[in-house]
């Protein structure tokens, strides 16, 4: 199965956070992803997987 690749970048774009944002939640474990060389890339299903968990967080929390 083949899964789209992005970048730091395009993450960024797709969250509409700063770039900066995606390296602390890489580093804190958050967001899930891999280093090829010094870059980091992220598979767009992981990342759309990290979206639909924090959604159904934030859900959860606003319910209580």
């Amino acid at each position: 199965m083949s899964d789209v690749i992005l970048t730091i970048k395009d993450v960024a774009e797709y969250l509409k956070v700063n770039e900066r944002t995606i390296y602390r939640l890489v580093a804190s474990g958050e967001l899930p992803g891999f280093k090829v060389g010094n870059s980091w890339r992220f598979k767009q299903s992981e990342l759309e997987q990290y979206i639909a968990s924090q959604h159904n967080r934030t859900k959860f929390t606003d319910q209580e």
